[in-house]
């Protein structure tokens, strides 16, 4: 068994998922947030057809560890066309869910079936191995998305009685995009220190470049984004 999970055709993914192990032992017993943003930017305009004759639909998102689409909160939109990896991430669970557990669950089980694969044809010490490992990575992504269905629910009730819904009117933030008229963006707001990733758009269209300050001064109807307006400092 050492012998086949540390061959050279399983060395990569076997370490991978020790790496994976050490950082979840970490963030449960030491409670530490690593703060792996991982925004989906999906250049949202009200005014453009969606087009992709289905409705994908997505929320900002907050961190790499606590990612969730709330899709009550982005009903009647209309969206301009998704990416191609845009929708594979919708896809295959990566919105919708916490990333770094769907990217485990991917993980575990390429090295799963690479694992069995290898072994069963006695592949894991030679060159047409490495083509076995690599092409184990698309069945597992099936996999995964089947295993990981059933716990968006579980995710998206987690914190529903838990600590009181964040207040960001009257925050200060940081830009992330450049907008102005009708366009959104994505930027970072700190609140007690914790980093929270959501959308904005400018109240009067005014422009906001990537990097300046805005204060929040209203939400949304469907709360799915932001009123900001700039915010300058006097020193």
């Amino acid at each position: 068994m050492i012998e086949l999970l540390f061959s050279s055709v399983n060395f990569a993914l076997t370490l991978l998922v020790m790496l994976l192990v050490v950082y979840w032992l970490v963030s449960m017993l030491g409670g530490l947030d690593f703060d792996l943003d991982f925004d989906v930017d999906v250049d949202v305009d009200l005014d453009a057809d969606f087009e992709t004759g289905s409705s994908l639909e997505t929320n900002g998102i907050d961190d790499a560890s606590n990612v969730e689409v709330n899709k009550e909160d982005v009903v009647n939109h209309r969206r301009k066309p998704l990416k191609w990896w845009q929708i594979f991430l919708i896809y295959f669970n990566f919105v919708g869910l916490p990333f770094m557990f769907t990217f485990t669950c991917l993980v575990f089980f390429w090295w799963i079936i690479s694992i069995v694969s290898t072994s069963f044809f006695n592949l894991y010490e030679t060159q047409f191995g490495f083509l076995v490992m690599a092409l184990s990575f698309f069945p597992a992504l099936f996999v995964s998305k089947i295993f990981s269905n059933p716990f968006k629910s579980f995710f998206r009730k987690l914190n529903k009685d838990g600590d009181a819904p964040t207040d960001f009117i009257g925050r200060q933030g940081t830009s992330l995009s450049t907008i102005s008229g009708d366009k959104m963006g994505n930027a970072e707001v700190i609140i007690d220190g914790n980093s929270f990733s959501i959308y904005i758009k400018t109240e009067n269209g005014e422009l906001l470049n990537y990097q300046d300050s805005f204060l929040i001064i209203g939400n949304a109807p469907d709360k799915s984004y932001f009123y900001v307006q700039a915010y300058k400092t006097n020193y």
